[in-house]
Parts: C-alpha cells; sequence; structure tokens
C-alpha cells in the first residue's frame, strides 16, 4: 500500500512537471507568434507607405513589383500566424494579384521634379532612402537577384543625387533672389560637390555643373561690385569727416 502510494505521489509530480512544460511551451509559441504578427505588421506598414509615396517618384515598374512581393509576403505571413480575419484575406489577394499583372511604368528620371514645399520635400528625400534599405533588405532574403538589386539601387542613387541638388539649387536661388549672395554661394558649392563625387557623368550632371559655374561666377561679380562700392563708400566718408575736420572756421 506504500508502494502505491509512493508510486502515485511520483506520477503526480511527473505529470506536473509535464504540464508545467506544456504549458511553458505553449506561452512561447504564442510570444513568438505575437512577436512574428507585429514584426508582419510593421513590415505590411511601412511598405505601403511607400507605396503610396512612389506614386508621385520616378521608380521602376520593376521597384513596383518587389514592393508588392514584399507585401505579399508579409500578410501571407500574417495568414499563417493566425491573423485569418476577412481584412488580411482581401489585401492577401489584393497584394497577390497586383504582383501577378502587368504594372505601367511612372514618371522617368528625366520628367523629375521637386515637390512644391520644404516638409514633402524631406519626406520624398527619406523615401527615396527607405526605398534603398528595403531594396537591399529584399536583395538579402534572396527576393530579388543581384543584377536587378544592382540596377534598381543605380537607379534610386541616381534619383538621391537628383533630389539633393535640386534641392540646394532651389535655396541657393531664392537667396539670390533674396540677395544673400554667401548663402547662395554655400548652397551651389555643396551641390557642386555632391555632383563632382560621381564617378559616372552623365548630360545631367554636366548641366547641372556648367549652370552652377555660371550662377557662382556671377556671385562672385556681384561681391566683388558691391566690395567695391562699399570701399568707395567708406573713402568717400572718411573724406567728409577730414574736409569737415581741417574746414577752415567760421567768423561769427
Amino acid at each position: 500500500m506504500f508502494t502505491i502510494i509512493i508510486i502515485m505521489i511520483v506520477v503526480l509530480i511527473i505529470a506536473a512537471i509535464f504540464i508545467n512544460a506544456l504549458q511553458q511551451h505553449r506561452a512561447k509559441v504564442e510570444s513568438e507568434r505575437r512577436a512574428e504578427m507585429s514584426r508582419q505588421r510593421v513590415i505590411v506598414d511601412e511598405t505601403e507607405n511607400i507605396i503610396m509615396a512612389c506614386s508621385s517618384m520616378p521608380v521602376s515598374a520593376r521597384l513596383m513589383q518587389i514592393l508588392y512581393k514584399r507585401l505579399y509576403n508579409a500578410l501571407k505571413a500574417m495568414g499563417d500566424a493566425g491573423a485569418g480575419g476577412t481584412d488580411i484575406k482581401r489585401r492577401l489577394d489584393e497584394a497577390e494579384k497586383r504582383t501577378q499583372e502587368e504594372i505601367p511604368e511612372t514618371q522617368s528620371l528625366n520628367e523629375f521634379s521637386l515637390p512644391d514645399n520644404d516638409k514633402m520635400i524631406i519626406q520624398y528625400i527619406q523615401a527615396v532612402k527607405k526605398l534603398r534599405t528595403l531594396l537591399r533588405s529584399e536583395h538579402s532574403k534572396g527576393n530579388v537577384d543581384t543584377r536587378s538589386f544592382i540596377e534598381e539601387d543605380k537607379a534610386l542613387e541616381r534619383l538621391q543625387l537628383k533630389t539633393n541638388v535640386e534641392t540646394l539649387i532651389k535655396r541657393g536661388r531664392g537667396a539670390m533672389q533674396s540677395g544673400m549672395l554667401g548663402s547662395a554661394r554655400q548652397y551651389f558649392e555643396k551641390a557642386i560637390g555632391a555632383l563632382e563625387g560621381q564617378t559616372q557623368r552623365d548630360e545631367y550632371i554636366n548641366a547641372r555643373l556648367n549652370q552652377l559655374n555660371e550662377w557662382l561666377e556671377s556671385i562672385q561679380n556681384n561681391l566683388k561690385s558691391a566690395n567695391a562700392e562699399d570701399r568707395a563708400k567708406r573713402k568717400e566718408e572718411e573724406r567728409d569727416e577730414l574736409d569737415e575736420l581741417f574746414a577752415p572756421k567760421k567768423k561769427w
């Protein structure tokens, strides 16, 4: 009888240990599932925001396909993790459809134009940087072949250069119109530095370098003229003071 009681106690202890281990395992699986859901949700939101931003950017149809594929994979991972709601299923169907259909080309880089205000320009620059980060991530995962990655990253690099240069030019031209020649010169010199740092020059780079150098020359001439006028004005003021000092005193 005593032996049976001992055996029952041992069995209960083993059962308790097993149940506790099972509960811990289930808690770990649930925690990992929630973490994966959260991670994929971030990817979905991030990708959808970038896709929306691309509507006003000169990016290729191939890059858009890469983004839609990324969105599809993230939504599918959410579904596999247990997010089987109607909204997820609908968005997954839409994303799958977009990955299979032919996407028309957006505006080319030659038709590029800056957004209207500084806030939109900052968002534009951030979107280009984010695109390069996403592209690099998809390539590291094996979702983008090396040739496509190199070509698309190079195109985004050129877009980033053009955005930065055109922003500097816009600010420099505004400074010139406001008579702030020193600030204008700094903006133009930064733009020239960015362009001259490129190893492969194209028609855009050469044309902008010529234009920027012309503006810089104009600024230098205006500054020289202004300095000459200032010196002449100071000499005239000094002469007036001397004339007044040594002028014959009036007799009253």
